[in-house]
């Protein structure tokens, strides 16, 4: 019971539905296709979605019955998800429980090039010729990057980019090894570069992938309104991660922290965090996509990063923080292993979170947007030195981890609550506390220390 609860503390979205009835079985077969075909997920049925009304379905072992032989008549290939059915405040409800399986699935009366379908964010869609490719290949378990590049030969890639980017890691390396990299691969008797050689180590590589630039552009605020300088990285994937972050520290600021005895030079954003993102999205981008290519925007208070291509299916943004990984260029990761650009699959957002933890700002925002992926870093702050008795009396009282409320404070202070939340408020401005609340004007709003608030 707890987890239908959970459920209904939450909205429509990647892996959760909910219908009202049972009337639209075509309705409920997509969406059992689409959860089946991107992440897995749950349609909760009998309950109405925007206020999660809980309506019931009369006669539902019979209902339960007739949706269980749709799905298993409608559906190719053969599809069997868990149904159950639930009692929750005196109503029965249907819950069907579909994981994620290795297809593609689709409906079987408009065939495979017309009736599959995915999800993306709450809604089911019709899947494009380039994702049906990309299911097909995970069902004979080849990701893109390993497939030849049918129309390039293998003069086509670099050696002596590949000797000098791989010797120092692989000392006896020679053109002998590029197919056990996953460089080249062999195509009806003849050698290929693979996608990966070429997006690599290609030395035409745009004649094949002409999206395979990094677009880098920087803000003057916070909004696209007004561009201050702009940048294609063009170099190759691996030499294109010193390039993108080199743009990114010229337009971002350095900060100071003084000591009592030497000066702490600051970065606007965290270095650590910045080139795991960048890496994350060279590494995890769908260089099969078409007209599109990874951008890094610099806002005052903010860098995106976009990728094309969500999480690859069977990932949530859940089981990718949790460090499960699902590498979609299964080379690229390989290379950029060994040459310890990543250390782990699966370690690089764990990681970014981890960093932030232990700094003062905003978390960052990881989040797909249709067929891309989106991780925004926030600019973190250098909390100021106290600088009135009040202000050391606060952080003394707040140093054990302890959080207090205007009322508290004004207690401990001896003055009015409303001069102690004019206190408050100077003490936000510079940095020196953390505010915790629900809203602007939360009442039981708390104050705490920035550091204490990072140790959680």
């Amino acid at each position: 019971m707890n987890i239908l609860e959970n459920f209904l503390t939450a909205h429509e979205g990647k892996t959760l539905e909910f219908k009202e009835n049972t009337k639209s079985s075509l309705n409920i077969t997509k969406s059992v296709i689409a959860f089946a075909n991107t992440a897995g997920g749950t349609i909760v049925i009998g309950i109405r979605d925007k206020t999660k009304e809980i309506l019931g379905i009369e006669h539902v072992l019979l209902e339960e019955e007739r949706i269980a032989n749709i799905i298993c008549d409608s559906i190719e290939p053969l599809l069997i998800p868990d149904i159950e059915v639930v009692n929750y405040q005196n109503k029965e409800l249907i819950v069907i429980h579909i994981p994620y399986l290795v297809g593609p699935y689709y409906l079987k009366k408009t065939g495979l090039e017309k009736g599959i379908y995915i999800r993306l964010g709450s809604t089911n869609r019709l899947a494009d010729t380039e994702t049906i490719a990309y299911l097909q290949r995970l069902s004979r378990q080849v990701s893109f990057d390993e497939m030849p590049c049918v129309d390039a030969n293998t003069s086509e890639l670099d050696d002596n980019a590949i000797l000098k980017t791989l010797r120092p890691i692989l000392k006896n390396i020679d053109k002998k090894h590029y197919k056990s990299l996953g460089l080249t691969s062999l195509h009806h008797n003849k050698i290929y570069p693979t996608n990966a050689g070429i997006l690599l180590f290609g030395i035409n590589r745009f004649e094949w992938f002409p999206d395979s630039v990094i677009r880098c552009v920087c803000f003057s605020g916070t909004t696209r309104e007004h561009i201050v300088d702009q940048k294609d990285v063009n170099n190759n994937l691996i030499a294109a991660v010193d390039d993108c972050i080199a743009f990114i520290n010229r337009h971002t600021n350095m900060g100071a922290k003084i000591g009592t005895v030497k000066r702490e030079d600051i970065p606007q954003f965290p270095p650590q965090a910045v080139r795991e993102v960048v890496i994350n999205a060279i590494v995890h981008a769908d260089y099969a996509m078409k007209g599109v290519a990874i951008q890094i925007a610099i806002f005052s208070d903010r860098i995106e990063f976009t990728n094309p291509g969500g999480l690859p299916f069977g990932q949530t943004i859940e089981s990718a923080i949790s460090g499960i990984s699902r590498m979609r260029n299964r080379v690229i990761g390989r290379i950029f292993r060994e040459l310890k650009l990543i250390e782990r699959l699966g370690s690089g957002l764990p990681r970014i979170l981890e960093i932030y933890k232990n700094k003062s700002g905003k978390m960052p925002i990881l989040e797909e947007i249709n067929n891309h992926f989106r991780a925004t870093l926030f600019e973190i702050t250098v909390p100021a030195k106290p600088s009135q008795e009040w202000e050391l009396q606060l952080l003394k009282a707040l140093s054990k981890g302890k959080s207090l409320n205007t009322k508290q404070i004004a207690v401990l202070w001896k003055v009015t609550d409303r001069a102690a939340r004019l206190r408050l408020k100077a003490m936000l401005e510079r940095n020196l506390i953390k505010r915790e609340a629900q809203s602007k004007n939360d009442p039981k709003a708390t104050y705490t220390t920035i550091q204490s608030k990072a140790k959680k």
